[in-house]
């Protein structure tokens, strides 16, 4: 049987390129290692078990996950070890116990008093004797969620979950999701306010009396450029395996190493607007508009060569809606509408790789050229 080549494949399609996905994912690996911390890489952009295999053999030290659907999926491909790293809803405590009672090393996640007794509660009600470490979450740039640096409620909340048979704590974590916005110095300086705040935190802990193990740290920029890391057990990272538009124009890496792209087919050609149409929409490629405002504005998504994913200069997804996207020149010049003729294929490069990959059930999987080296299946949705 003849290999599939990618002009073979129904549009629009997931394209992942393997030669880049490894070398993102040694990146990675190799950075951890320099800063003397175990890495415990995030599943929720890939997905995948292919990809997760592929970071174990890079030296993973355990996975992120942020869902129990991904725990389960993962678990039965034969993983473990995995911190279900968003705080803990209740009406999930039959399922977490369920993958405690069947082996699976499971760590939970919480931000505060309200969150520990909860997250105790429900677990006792469903505990067989099992007992699944619970981590507190700690604020340290106001970003997302996390339990104030200042006041006892994260002694209180750790004190609870030590106290209740179905829980224990197991440390604390913070997530640098503000490096996101910063330049690499930027970053720099926000991991070790996170780093600082973590260490400060443990402190306490310990002189109140209480283990604090697991000292985390997550967000792909703060890892990369982090000065140093000492005293953290982990770093947890996601995007990096794949990366995304927005992770080169922070600086975190180079647009070639972006690994995933949407294969699309083109249905239309307005010369009198210069442009053309594509076959994938807002629901292909997401409407995240994350790199919107920025000096490396992308619009939603930079055109890539079909076969070979070199970027085509100067064109850019410009416009969504649900099924079609215009393609426009980012500069207003002529497009040579000529090289895209109906029925053609480019490859789209996304601004955010994690909502662009959830629209797909499987990646076709290239090595720097056309031909589908492999399918790799992926999870969706909680259920």
């Amino acid at each position: 049987m003849p290999q599939q080549r990618l002009s073979d494949l129904q549009t629009p399609a997931l394209v992942l390129d393997k030669g880049r996905l490894r070398s993102n994912i040694e990146r990675m690996a190799k950075r951890a290692r320099a800063l003397g911390v175990a890495l415990r890489p995030h599943l929720k952009t890939p997905k995948s078990v292919h990809v997760a295999k592929l970071m174990a053999s890079a030296g993973a030290a355990g996975f992120n996950v942020s869902t129990l659907k991904e725990a389960e999926y993962f678990f039965a491909a034969g993983l473990s070890d995995f911190y279900y790293c968003v705080p803990f809803a209740p009406n999930k405590a039959a399922r977490a116990m369920a993958l405690a009672r069947r082996g699976c090393g499971l760590i939970l996640m919480t931000d505060s008093v309200e969150g520990a007794k909860a997250a105790a509660a429900a677990l006792e009600a469903q505990s067989e004797g099992e007992t699944l470490a619970v981590t507190v979450e700690i604020d340290v740039d106001g970003y997302r969620t996390g339990a104030p640096l200042e006041g006892d409620d994260i002694i209180e909340a750790a004190r609870i979950l030590d106290a209740s048979p179905a829980t224990r704590f197991a440390g604390i974590m913070s997530y640098a999701g503000a490096s996101y916005g910063e330049t690499p110095e930027g970053a720099a300086d926000l991991a070790a306010r996170h780093l600082g705040a973590l260490l400060k935190t443990k402190t306490r802990l310990v002189e109140a009396g209480l283990s604090c193990d697991m000292v985390s740290l997550g967000s792909t920029p703060a890892v990369l450029h982090a000065r140093n890391l000492d005293g953290l057990t982990e770093v947890r990272c996601g995007v990096y395996a794949f990366q995304d538009l927005f992770q080169p124009g922070i600086g975190a890496c180079a647009v070639d190493d972006v690994a995933v792209s949407v294969l699309a087919s083109v249905i239309a050609r307005q010369p009198q607007h210069n442009r053309f149409v594509i076959d994938a929409g807002g629901l292909a490629l997401s409407k995240d508009r994350s790199t919107a405002g920025r000096s490396f504005d992308a619009f939603y998504g930079l055109v890539c060569d079909a076969a070979t994913g070199a970027v085509i200069d100067d064109l850019v997804v410009a416009t969504v809606s649900q099924e079609i996207g215009l393609v426009a020149s980012k500069s207003g010049a002529a497009i040579g509408l000529s090289r895209f003729p109906v029925g053609a294929m480019v490859r789209i490069l996304p601004n955010h790789a994690d909502m662009t990959a959830a629209a797909y059930e499987e990646y076709a999987v290239v090595e720097g050229d056309d031909a589908v080296r492999a399918v790799w299946g992926r999870i969706n949705r909680w259920a």
